[in-house]
This record gives C-alpha cells, sequence and structure tokens, in this order.
C-alpha cells in the first residue's frame, strides 16, 4: 500500500503488547469517547481472548495495524491500560512528534518510563475498564450488550472476578452499571470462569507436587516450577488456581517454554512487593500481581536470580509494638492549653494526645504549632479540648507498620495513640515511623508517597469550561512565567467553580517570583494596565476591555493578634494555598507550558468538593479571621454542601470568644454585602441566626417572622426585576438592608448602620428612603381607594429610585397594587412627552416656570390617555394655549372694569 493510500488517522487509540481483556475492553471503552479513532490492537499470547477478538471483536469492531495509516495525519494518541513506552512500541514512532497530543487511561503504578500526557485518568483501581466505565457513565454514553460485555470481561478478569487484592469499590461500581448496560453475564462466566482441561490438570497437579515453601524474613514465600514443550497459555490462570487451592500468600511460578522461562508472581501481603522483583527481571506489574518472560536462562539460573532478590527486597514484619514509645505523655481534655504546652516542651513533643477526664481514653490530638499560636493570640487559658484535633484514629501493638503510614502520610495525622484494653499505654510519632524508614524506604507503599501521588491534570476541562479569549490568556501568563523563569497558577474559587462546572471568569494568579514584574511584563503582552499593591506585593491587570487579573507574590500570612488584618511574608504555592479559608479554594492549577492544567491540591480540596464538605485548614481559622465564618455559610447554601462537624465546632468556639466584637464594622458588611449578593441570601442569613451570628455582629439584628416575610418578598421582587433583562443594575445590598432594618426604629438603625461605619452620605440614603417608601404607602393606598388617575400613581411613585421601588413592592401585601407598582415599573417609569420646550416655544410659549408646568400635565394627559402620539400633543398644548389666552383676556376685561 503507497503512502498516499494509507489511512488518515487523526485519533489513534492503542494498548500494550500481549493484550488481555483489560486491554482489548479498554480500547472498545475508549472509542466510545472518540467516536472518530482508528483502533490499534497489537496482539495478544492469550488462545482464549484471541480467540474471543477474532469471533467478536474483529466483527463487531473495524481494528488496524499500525502498518495500515498514515503517521503523519495523527493528531492524538490515546493509550489505555499501560503508560509505559516499552510497552507501546508498535506505535514508537508517533512519540516522537512534537505536536502529539497524548490521552492516557490506566490503573498500573508508576514508573519511570511513562509517558506524559495531556490528558491522564489515572487510579489505582482494580482495572482499567472500570476508570473508562465512570467516564462513559458521567458522560451518559450508552452502550449496546455487546460492548458492556466485552467491557464486563476486562473488569472480571483483571479483579479476579472481585478476589484480587487490588479490587476497590470501583470496580464493583463499574460491574455495576455494566451490568445495567447490558452485560452478558453468562458469556463473561463461559470465558472468565472456563472449565480446565485434561492437560491443565495434569500441569497444575505437577505444579502442587514440586511447590516448596520458604520462610524468608519470617514471611512464608512458595516456590514451584515445572518444565515443558510447548507454550501454555494460561499458565497465570493456573498459577492463581494454585495460590487459592493452597491458600498461598506469596507464590512464585516458574514455567520453562521453549527457549524461555515464564515467571508469574502473586502476592497478598505489602511485605512482599512481586511488581518490583520482576520489573528487577525484566517483567513488570503490580505489588501484588506481576509477571516475566525470561530469554536464554536455565530454570535453575532463574530460581538463583529470585531468591537474591527475594532475600534483599522482602521487608521483614513489623509491628506497632516495635515502633510504639511507652508509657505514652498524655493531658486530660479539661486542662488548659497553656499547660498543654508547657508539657510538651517539658518533653519535648510536636503534639500530645488528649484523654477524657479519667485519663484513659484517647479523643483527640493538640499539636505543639497549634497550641502556641493560640496562646499568642491570648487564648492560653481555653480548655484544650476546643482546639484539640477530635476524631484521630489509634492503633494496637499487634498492627502492623502499613497501618501506621496509611495514618500517617495517608491521612497526615502526626502521632498515633495506641490502645490497649480502653486505655492509652503508647503513641507512634511521625518521627518513630521516619527513623524505621531512613533504613527500608522501599518499605513505603507507592500510592503512599506525596510526590508519587497521581497528579490530576485538567488541561482538557479548562480548555471546554472556559471561553477561548480566558484560555487563550491562561496561555499567555504560562508562557510569560516559563520565559522568566517562574511558577505561574490560577487559584482559589476560579479553580473550584472550573472544577464544579460553574460560570466563574475572576481570574486569580499566584506567581512564585516577582509578582508586580510579572503582572507588568503580562501587561505589556496583553496591551494592558497595571494597578499595583506594593505592601502586598499584588497587582491588578486591567485590560482594554474592562476584564480584571488579580496577580500575587505566592505569600504567607500572618495575624498578628484575633481578627487583625493580615501582615505578609514571602513564600511558595503551598504556604500561599495554606493561608486561604477553606479546602475548596486552596486548589490551584498549574499554567506553565510543561505543566499546564496540572492540579495542585495540597488539602485534599478535591475530596471535600466530591463529599460536598466546608472545612477550614486549621483550627485557629475562625480566630484568626473571623469573617471566615460567614463565608462558610456563604458557599454551604451556595453549593448545597454541608459545614463538617469539627468546623462546626471552631464556629462554635470562635462565637464563644466574642471575637467577631475585635472585627471592624466595614469588614462584616463587606461580607454580608458578598451574602446580599447571593441567589438566595435568607437561607444564608437564616443560618447565621441559628448559630447566634447575628446578635453577635449586633444585639438588634434579628430574623422575627415578620423580617423573614420581608426578606422572602424581597427576594421574589428581586428575582422578578432580573428576569426583565433591563440594563439597569440594582444595589442589592440596600434592599435587604432595608428589610433588615425595616422593623427597627430610627435611633436603632441608626446605630446598626454605624457599626457597620456607614458614611454620612450612605445613611442619609436609607433614612431617606425609609421615609419616602413610607409615604409612597400611604400615597398608593388612599389613590387606590379613591381610585385615582393612573398619572396619580406615576407622580407618587416618581420620586423613589430604582431599589425603593423594588422594596416597596416587596412591602406592599395587597396584590392588586403590587401588579400596579410592577406597571409603573415597566411601563410608566420612563414614559416622556413627544414634545420638547422647543416645540413650546414655536408654539408661541416663552420660556420660564410655565414650561414645566405644562409638560408636566402633559405627561399626565399622556399617561391617562388623552394625548397619546406627538400631533396629539401639539393639540392638547394649543388647546392648553387657546384656553390660557382667553383666561388671560378675561382677567384683562375684569381688570378694567375695575
Amino acid at each position: 500500500m503507497q503512502k498516499k493510500d494509507k489511512l488518515k488517522a487523526p485519533t489513534v487509540i492503542t494498548c500494550h503488547v500481549n493484550a488481555d481483556f483489560d486491554a482489548l475492553s479498554s480500547m472498545i471503552a475508549a472509542s466510545k469517547m472518540y467516536p472518530e479513532a482508528v483502533l490499534i490492537f497489537p496482539g495478544s499470547q492469550e488462545k482464549n481472548l484471541k480467540n474471543f477478538f477474532i469471533q467478536s471483536a474483529t466483527y463487531l469492531y473495524n481494528f488496524k495495524s499500525f502498518k495500515d495509516i498514515d503517521p503523519e495525519s495523527v493528531q492524538r494518541l490515546v493509550v489505555v491500560d499501560t503508560r509505559q513506552k516499552s510497552r507501546v512500541r508498535h506505535v514508537e514512532q508517533l512519540l516522537d512528534k512534537e505536536d502529539l497530543s497524548i490521552h492516557l487511561y490506566d490503573h498500573h503504578p508508576d514508573s519511570e518510563e511513562d509517558l506524559k500526557g495531556d490528558l491522564e485518568e489515572v487510579h489505582p483501581w482494580g482495572s482499567t475498564i472500570s476508570v473508562i466505565s465512570r467516564l462513559l457513565k458521567d458522560q451518559q454514553i450508552q452502550l449496546t450488550d455487546d460492548e458492556a460485555t466485552i467491557m464486563g470481561l476486562g473488569v472480571y478478569e483483571d479483579t479476579g472476578c472481585f478476589t484480587f487484592r487490588s479490587t476497590t469499590t470501583h470496580d464493583f461500581s463499574a460491574a455495576s452499571w455494566l451490568l445495567s448496560q447490558g452485560m452478558d453475564l453468562n458469556v463473561v462466566s463461559d470465558l472468565i470462569t472456563r472449565d480446565l482441561s485434561a492437560e491443565q490438570v495434569s500441569i497444575l497437579n505437577s505444579m502442587l507436587e514440586a511447590a516448596t515453601t520458604h520462610k524468608i524474613k519470617g514471611i512464608d514465600v512458595v516456590v514451584t516450577e515445572i518444565s515443558l514443550d510447548h507454550y501454555v497459555g494460561d499458565f497465570a490462570l493456573l498459577a492463581h488456581k494454585l495460590l487459592d487451592m493452597e491458600n498461598i500468600r506469596v507464590l512464585f511460578a516458574l514455567g520453562r517454554m521453549h527457549d524461555r522461562v515464564h515467571l508469574v508472581a502473586r502476592s497478598r501481603t505489602a511485605d512482599v512487593d512481586v511488581g518490583q522483583i520482576c520489573s528487577s527481571m525484566g517483567g513488570g506489574g503490580h505489588s501484588f500481581a506481576a509477571s516475566a518472560n525470561l530469554k536464554h536462562k536455565t530454570l535453575t539460573q532463574v530460581k538463583d536470580e529470585l531468591f537474591g532478590l527475594l532475600y534483599s527486597q522482602i521487608n521483614p514484619q513489623i509491628l506497632v509494638s516495635d515502633l510504639m514509645s511507652r508509657p505514652a505523655v498524655t493531658i486530660e481534655e479539661n486542662k488548659s492549653i497553656n499547660l498543654a504546652s508547657e508539657v510538651m516542651t517539658r518533653f519535648g513533643l510536636k503534639a500530645i494526645p488528649v484523654t477524657d477526664k479519667n485519663g484513659r481514653e484517647c479523643v483527640g490530638i493538640l499539636e505543639h504549632q497549634l497550641a502556641d499560636k493560640a496562646i499568642g493570640h491570648g487564648l492560653g487559658e481555653i480548655p484544650l479540648s476546643e482546639y484539640m484535633i477530635s476524631n484521630v484514629f489509634s492503633l494496637t501493638p499487634g498492627d502492623d507498620i502499613y497501618q501506621v503510614m496509611e495514618i500517617i502520610i495517608g491521612q497526615r495525622q502526626r502521632l498515633i495513640p495506641v490502645m490497649e484494653n480502653g486505655a492509652i499505654t503508647g503513641v507512634v510519632t511521625r518521627t518513630d515511623l521516619i527513623n524505621n524508614l531512613i533504613n527500608e524506604p522501599a518499605r513505603i507503599p507507592e500510592s503512599l508517597l506525596p510526590e508519587k501521588k497521581r497528579e490530576r491534570n485538567i488541561r482538557r476541562m479548562l480548555k471546554e469550561r472556559l471561553p477561548g479569549e480566558i484560555y487563550s490568556l491562561l496561555k499567555s501568563a504560562g508562557h510569560q512565567a516559563r520565559d522568566m523563569g517562574y511558577q505561574v497558577y490560577c487559584v482559589g474559587g476560579f479553580v473550584r467553580d472550573i472544577l464544579l462546572g460553574r460560570s466563574n471568569l475572576d481570574v486569580d494568579l499566584v506567581v512564585e517570583g516577582d509578582g508586580i514584574k510579572f503582572a507588568r511584563a503580562l501587561a505589556e503582552k496583553l496591551d494592558a494596565r497595571v494597578r499595583e499593591h506594593q505592601k502586598f506585593r499584588t497587582a491588578v491587570i486591567i485590560c482594554a476591555d474592562g476584564r480584571k487579573i488579580d496577580v500575587a507574590t505566592a505569600r504567607l500570612e500572618y495575624y498578628e493578634h484575633p481578627a487583625a488584618l493580615p501582615m505578609v511574608e514571602l513564600s511558595s504555592i503551598k504556604m500561599d494555598l495554606y493561608r486561604r479559608d477553606f479546602s475548596i479554594n486552596a486548589l490551584a492549577v498549574h499554567l506553565n507550558p510543561q505543566n499546564m492544567g496540572r492540579l495542585v491540591d495540597f488539602f485534599g480540596g478535591q475530596r471535600d468538593l466530591k463529599d460536598k464538605v466546608i472545612r477550614v485548614l486549621h483550627s485557629l481559622s475562625f480566630v484568626e479571621d473571623p469573617t471566615r465564618i460567614v463565608r462558610a455559610i456563604r458557599f454551604e447554601q451556595r453549593f448545597g454542601f454541608r459545614i463538617g462537624a469539627q468546623t462546626e465546632k471552631l464556629i462554635k468556639n470562635a462565637l464563644e470568644l466574642n471575637i467577631f466584637h475585635q472585627l471592624s464594622g466595614s469588614r462584616i458588611f463587606h461580607e454580608l454585602q458578598m451574602i446580599f449578593e447571593e441567589d438566595t441570601p435568607l437561607p444564608c442569613l437564616i443560618r447565621m441566626e441559628n448559630y447566634g451570628l447575628l446578635k453577635h455582629i449586633h444585639p438588634m439584628l434579628k430574623l422575627s417572622s415578620n423580617v423573614k416575610n420581608i426578606l422572602t418578598e424581597t427576594e421574589k421582587v428581586i428575582n422578578w426585576f432580573q428576569l426583565l433583562y433591563l440594563e439597569e443594575k440594582i444595589d442589592k445590598w440596600i434592599l435587604y438592608m432595608l428589610g433588615l432594618l425595616n422593623h427597627i426604629n430610627e435611633v436603632q438603625a441608626g446605630i446598626i448602620m454605624q457599626r457597620f461605619n456607614f458614611s454620612q452620605k450612605k445613611t442619609r440614603h436609607i433614612f431617606s428612603l425609609r421615609s419616602q417608601i413610607n409615604s409612597a404607602m400611604s400615597s398608593i393606598s388612599a389613590w387606590h381607594q379613591d381610585q385615582g388617575k393612573l398619572s396619580s400613581l406615576y407622580f407618587i411613585l416618581n420620586p423613589l429610585p430604582l431599589e425603593g421601588l423594588l422594596f416597596l413592592m416587596a412591602r406592599v401585601q395587597k396584590e392588586e397594587l403590587r401588579k400596579y407598582v410592577s406597571h409603573y415599573i415597566t411601563h410608566l417609569r420612563d414614559i416622556q412627552p413627544q414634545i420638547s420646550g422647543r416645540d413650546l416655544k414655536k408654539m408661541g410659549l416663552t420660556p420660564g416656570p410655565e414650561f414645566g408646568r405644562i409638560l408636566k400635565e402633559l405627561k399626565a394627559a399622556q399617561i391617562d390617555g388623552v394625548a397619546c402620539d406627538r400631533q396629539e400633543q401639539k393639540e392638547w398644548v394649543r388647546q392648553k394655549i387657546a384656553e390660557q389666552s382667553l383666561q388671560g383676556g378675561k382677567e384683562k376685561r375684569a381688570s378694567g372694569k375695575n
């Protein structure tokens, strides 16, 4: 086939060589997300899979060979069930293309030769098909019965029918969804749980007889071997059967076939990483299931190499009892923070377990650093139970080191209480664990290594969910940072809302470098101007279209006393994020080209978004900045989240300390204004009332039933007005302030506004509105009772600004009166006569006060339907002029007679 005849393939999907069901099914699943893609299947050694592929997959799907496509046409490579370059050599030619976009879907652990993708969906689940199934489900992509069945084969095979240690809840969820899509369990059963042939039974019996058990560093390891004249495709299946039959924890099965030795390894203990051992022998796999093919070596040579690795790499079992320090230094929960700090200083402790009053049961942990900060804020005499970390994990002496690692490394708990018979007898500290792992770092599972954790890349999400100009702006920022040797991130609510699928175009950038210098350079590139704030090392880029981009130097804020404004120190992105209010706002996305789209999440923000929880980053967060309490409530109500139990406890503690009284009124009112800008402020105010927060702001602020009713009506009126899609903007805060102050007299209202540091101008405006609205309510009621003209309604309502009109609509109780006010807003408010003062001059009138009176009367006539168009209005004015002339003549004659 000539090159010109080769298939154009902008998108190619492939998997690893020697593919299994998971690889095949993942390719087919991926084709549902890339419907125009060409599938390249590299082949398999498994006979049953090959037969199935020939009979079913080839019939259903248009698989191609790499030689059939034009490599120059490929723009995107999708790789499933692997990321290792050595396992996709059939498409190696594509990997050298500079403009190639790579998308990766995998469930295997990281390796040094992994490809880097523009999109990476990599999770340590039981199968790759489980990863892709979740994406298909989220995108509401429907499957045929055949597709669901093929995909089901991948889940069942790679999880050992849900018996492998690697199986997760996600794999069960995937199988459940596939079943709902039409997966045929009879087909799955026939191909996965097939009966052994007579030959396989014979081979399995030989493997059983040859099995020997070796105790290596306290671990039982079973090794078996067999020599065959021909290749056995199901050797891995036989090894797994042997593992189940004999309830073996660690198995290495060696099979000599032709010119090579096949090694299949299985482990059910974290002390033996068979993936690492097989990798050292030229193979690979997971820590619990791996294999290797060794050419031109005898069984004896392979066994010698294997045992050398076993003795060097198997970790002897270590228990909590080997690590723990005893007796434990503890303190009771009713003691003060001052005393806890003294005890920790005396014993050189970084954290201390907190017990109940009887000194037995552990109820929490207090960290020394937190205690010192609390003392610095004048909180030393507070009971330590108020700020300790509660809901801590504990262990027993018989637990192993892997449970210690999961708590200290995975859960980031500095200290683990060790419990025996309901009492604390010792502790394991982070230092204890580190000292042990310094000599044996290989013990740490890859999943627990912070630097090894799979970093999510949301580049595609950015491109899909942001307007083109915003995405281009982020790319420009990344390129500018790279050119200056800086790192730049977009941070905070902008990132949070992208992950939530909400619209938010307020771009906040944080620079590891000189933020102001960066802002100047980026502004020059964007043809924009810069407003600098040298004290805080921040800047605002103001674009030609009015768009603003906030730029900050990565910084750490600290507070000199509770409720103080923050001081600023230069720092890194991690410390910059740590200063933020909640975990869901402590997210960042890297923008530099080589890491574009990499999500930075040091504090579990993604998890809290998924769990719909509002959580502060440290226990003194509300003490240092009490306005965060209002923000927590605002975010909780906006997103339909819940404030976490520990965070709620800290809110109540902060309120008991009366720290709100130390806040300036301006800062408090700013947070209230933010609430008033929400779509539904009333639930926020009700939540504040439930916490007792309103009375902390001012004792006269209360949500009585009348106030709730007026605020409910205010919200309805605002929604009604916004549906008119008028260009006019309203100050929503004015309406809600009028509602909060509605049943408070002028003296009390003045005191509250003084607490909020209202300017005299703002205070006068609120008082004037209250007076105007009250007057209009009386007048409109009388007008309605007298069945007055429509023009009279106009002149009653005309003095009111828009906010006053809308609040009047919320105040009046009669629906008929509300309709009159809405009619004025939508129809009468903008009525103007079609003739002007110039027309009056042409008609012979002399300019003066008479002009205003005639135009006002003309507007009334127009509203009442007497003079609607320009001609009628001219005629009306002429008639008025004639009447005035006639009246003037009468007055002159009467004057002459006198």
